[in-house]
């Protein structure tokens, strides 16, 4: 069985601060060491569990966050931040299960360490049909594409529960109890670690049990920025219709289609975000 693994960073154990996740600095490099270390348990996990590949897509930041020599099982690394399908760039239907480890919660949810919707400087909300979602759950719109169950998600409780509602029969490993934004009750990194390896063994072992994910289409991602421009420009991008003052709608019975057009918006508003 082939594996897909995406990783975030804020959903690692023992990281609460901006400053852990966005280099440089020591603080930065402690952060990619923990984020390395709940990688490898996953990798280890998977192979346990039957995995025979396993494709690694870096998914934060600038998208280079770790040494490609230090991943375990041979991993393949995806890394690089000019993807046309970003956090989910590689995956196709001939995978059998999809992890996103170290995800974090939505921006406009419950208090999630670093909680953001892909651009916190942009984004204030999204929904998918009408349920508050996070990147797990836009994410999930690239495996429902490609017909592959999201197997495993790790991060702080609140990506758990927000997972539930789309991903409903995933293997959850909760590494953190999320207090407010900047502050978490952490699991020792070991224990973090044994804990996302035995999720990821059980992940691979009930893949074949799972389905996709339950997005029922046609689907619509609606969006709300911080302000009217972003909600402007974002329309310059194919797929997106203005729906109010600073909201706009994403629908269609492409779930790929509608992934691609977020991930257009995403680029098109970062490149003004208010400067």
């Amino acid at each position: 069985m082939k594996v897909f693994l995406s990783f975030d960073m804020e959903g690692v154990a023992g990281i609460v601060d901006w400053d852990q996740c966005v280099g440089p600095g020591a603080d930065y490099q402690m952060g990619c060491r923990l984020t390395l270390g709940e990688v490898n348990a996953a990798i280890d996990g998977a192979l346990e569990g039957g995995a025979d590949e396993i494709l690694v897509n870096d998914s934060h930041w600038k998208m280079e966050n770790l040494p490609p020599d230090e991943l375990h099982g041979n991993a393949t690394y995806l890394s690089g931040p000019h993807k046309p399908h970003y956090m989910m760039e590689g995956l196709d239907g001939s995978f059998g299960a999809v992890f996103f480890v170290a995800y974090h919660g939505s921006i406009s949810g419950e208090s999630s360490t670093l909680s953001h919707t892909y651009n916190p400087a942009v984004v204030s909300h999204v929904e998918l049909n009408g349920v508050r979602v996070g990147e797990s759950g836009i994410n999930a719109l690239v495996a429902l594409a490609h017909g592959v169950p999201v197997a495993l998600v790790t991060g702080d409780q609140r990506t758990a529960e927000e997972s539930e509602a789309f991903m409903p029969g995933a293997e959850r490993v909760v590494v953190k109890q999320s207090i407010t934004r900047f502050s978490a009750s952490n699991l020792h990194p070991e224990v973090a670690r044994q804990l996302i390896r035995e999720g990821a063994r059980r992940a691979v072992e009930r893949a074949g049990e799972l389905s996709p994910p339950a997005i029922s289409l046609p689907a619509r991602l609606d969006i709300s920025f911080h302000n009217a421009d972003m909600a402007e420009i974002s329309t310059w991008a194919r797929g997106i219709e203005r729906t109010g003052l600073s909201t706009v709608a994403i629908e269609g019975e492409d779930p790929l289609s509608m992934f691609r057009s977020f991930v257009a918006m995403t680029y098109l508003t970062r490149q003004v975000e208010g400067r």
